[in-house]
């Protein structure tokens, strides 16, 4: 054969492949139909894979046909296995390789290697009353698992907020056709203004690390056939002090004034979040001077032991790392039980005045029932009637006069009890006080009683004091 024939015949032959691979990707003809699960299946070297293969056909048939034909990346396909009906026909080359079991056209490829990589073109051909012939194609891919990965830090020592960088580094020793993701928390870790990958992913780089940027990182590895994750990792952060607050056990507090009462002992408690964590200093301040009073978290005020009744202090917390440092200002007011329970006995004089009201009602009706008898006018009497008259009216005027001498005394010591007598001091234990020129003075009644009658001395009364300090 000459060479242009053979070139005639390889472009016929050419012609007729090309056409028979467009029916193959068609994958149906008129009564006839094949199917596979999937155009692509991934396989892991030195495993056996299987490709499954489906046909169906409605016309009657005398002759099955089935072809395995192999091409790699920019070669020509080659012819791997086939049968006819249940007559296998192996490739002597691959013969050990490749298996089927007609009229079942899967194969089944055993061990799979690195150089199996590739296109395997499955051809069905039906002989009848003519021939139908479809083909499918399935792209078969090769990998080894990932083991799992390792995560390096750098640096191990950890880095100061604002100021430090942290580069995490992913290790795997095996796998193929590796893709990497980077994991805080679980989620996945986007590109930012402060975090950048490497051109493969492995490498993620922290500038400069916030505290935000703290949390559990690990790396994800996959490819095709498995998936790894590496143990978790938290890049050391130093930061803070952040969000500095003082709380206390007791006490009424307003914005950053605490109110104690006199007897009471106050516990507070300074905090800020911060790592590692914060030393603290309680700083007073009195006539415009400071000075430091304790060291650590917790202080403690007696009011009893307190000057002032009015106390700024200043809890200062300091980051050694860092070398940042936060201040919070809080006043402390001293307030007195004592005035309190003067002002429950003020409201306890209610009752007081109102018998005070009483008595002082009672001895004015007296006083005018006196003078109404006194001056009231006698006539058509004897002079003896006129006598007796004049005598009943002293005795009158004695019983009337002791009555309202009796219930002014009365009134008075139970004024002066009630009033006088300083906070603290039970009724009736003390003599009643009185405060005269800024000294307190015991009060003391001293009371004759007499009549108008003759031989008789006229009532009075005198209230004198004896001028006497108390302790």
């Amino acid at each position: 054969m000459g060479q242009d024939a053979f070139m005639e015949s390889f472009s016929s032959t050419v012609g007729v492949f090309q056409y028979k691979i467009y029916l193959l990707l068609l994958g149906t003809c008129s009564g006839l139909k094949v199917v596979v699960p999937s155009h692509t299946v991934h396989g892991i070297r030195g495993q056996a894979l299987y490709l499954p293969v489906h046909y169906g056909f409605h016309t009657p048939a005398s002759d099955i046909q089935i072809i395995w034909l192999f091409e790699r990346r920019h070669t020509m396909p080659k012819y791997v296995l086939g049968s006819v009906n249940k007559s296998v026909v192996p490739d002597l080359e691959y013969q050990q390789k490749f298996t089927m079991r007609p009229p079942n056209a899967s194969l089944l490829i055993n061990p799979l290697q690195s150089t199996d990589e590739g296109n395997y073109i499955v051809k069905v051909n039906i002989q009848g009353n003519g021939t139908l012939s479809v083909s499918q194609k399935i792209q078969v891919t090769v990998d080894d698992p990932v083991t799992k990965p390792v995560v390096q830090i750098q640096p191990s020592s950890g880095a100061v907020e604002y100021v430090g960088n942290v580069t995490l580094t992913c290790l795997v020793d095996g796998g193929t056709r590796l893709a990497y993701q980077w994991l805080k928390n679980g989620r996945p870790v986007h590109t930012s203004s402060t975090i950048s990958f490497s051109p493969q992913n492995n490498v993620l780089h922290i500038a400069p690390v916030t505290k935000e940027d703290i949390g559990n990182y690990s790396c994800l590895v996959k490819n095709a056939v498995s998936e790894m994750e590496s143990d978790i990792i938290m890049p050391t952060i130093y930061y803070g002090p952040y969000g500095l607050r003082v709380n206390s056990d007791r006490g009424l507090k307003v914005g950053e004034v605490f109110t104690v009462d006199i007897g009471e002992a106050i516990l507070f408690d300074c905090s800020a979040d911060s790592y590692p964590p914060n030393t603290y200093s309680w700083i007073q301040r009195t006539d415009n001077t400071t000075y430091v009073i304790k060291h650590g978290p917790r202080l403690k005020v007696v009011s009893e032991k307190v000057a002032r009744k009015t106390t700024d202090y200043v809890c200062c917390a300091y980051n050694n790392v860092t070398g940042r440092q936060d201040e919070t200002r809080f006043t402390v007011i001293i307030t007195s039980v004592g005035l309190e329970k003067l002002a429950q006995k003020g409201k306890s004089l209610s009752p007081l005045a109102s018998i005070t009201g009483i008595s002082l009602f009672l001895i004015i009706s007296m006083c005018l029932l006196f003078l109404w008898r006194k001056y009231q006018p006698c006539k058509g009497r004897s002079n003896l009637e006129k006598s007796q008259k004049q005598n009943t009216e002293k005795h009158e005027h004695f019983q009337a006069t002791r009555m309202l001498w009796k219930t002014s005394e009365y009134m008075n010591s139970l004024l002066f009890q009630k009033l006088l007598q300083f906070p603290g001091c039970p009724v009736g234990l003390f003599q009643p006080l009185l405060v005269h020129q800024g000294r307190t003075c015991p009060v003391q009644f001293m009371k004759l009683f007499s009549t108008s009658l003759p031989n008789s001395k006229t009532l009075w009364s005198e209230l004198s004091w004896k001028s006497r300090a108390l302790e």
